[in-house]
């Protein structure tokens, strides 16, 4: 259990870094939109790439942060039974989530955008907009999202089954952070 758990927070490692880095994306595509929105306005010049990057972005946020949601335990879920259970309830509860719903479909779902990032990969697919950016870094997206996601799901039914076993005490979780 101690290699599974050392495997658990050099994910978790990973997701910390990786979340970290999409924060920024925030300051980003906002400076992004309001240089694009400041130069429509004063100039009257604007450009279909500027409008996609920030897409590209949000993009990136979304899908590059579910892991880090993941792992902060933020993701939207219903509460009825769950705040009421003790630590290993909500062990369990995350555990069975995790394996049955959450895993197969982060996992179905990076295998399934694969293909549509390799075809924009291969034939250099371009957006149809004038001005437009390439797309195959915005399908990359996709599988690389759900990889991570996947990866963090993996680390958390690790350390939800360490919990279990008694290997592992979860950090209680703050009272205003409630969902």
């Amino acid at each position: 259990m101690k290699t599974l758990l050392a495997l658990a927070g050099r994910i978790d490692a990973l997701t910390e870094r990786v979340g970290r880095i999409v924060i920024w994306l925030v300051l980003v595509a906002t400076l992004i939109s309001a240089g694009n929105a400041l130069v429509r306005h004063l100039a009257g010049e604007s450009s279909n790439a500027w409008l996609e990057i920030q897409w590209y972005l949000f993009g990136a946020m979304f899908m590059l942060g579910a892991g880090y949601t993941l792992k902060h335990n933020g993701h939207v879920r219903i509460d009825i039974f769950y705040n009421r259970c003790g630590a290993r309830g909500r062990a369990w509860i995350d555990l069975a989530g995790g394996g049955l719903f959450l895993l197969p479909m982060a996992v179905l779902l990076a295998w399934l955008s694969w293909p549509m990032f390799h075809e924009a990969w291969t034939t250099r697919e371009l957006s149809p907009d004038a001005g437009g950016l390439v797309r195959w870094p915005v399908k990359l997206l996709l599988p690389l999202g759900f990889a991570l996601l996947a990866l963090q799901g993996i680390a958390e039914i690790i350390k939800r089954v360490g919990v279990l076993r008694g290997d592992l005490v979860m950090p209680a979780e703050a009272p205003d952070e409630e969902v």
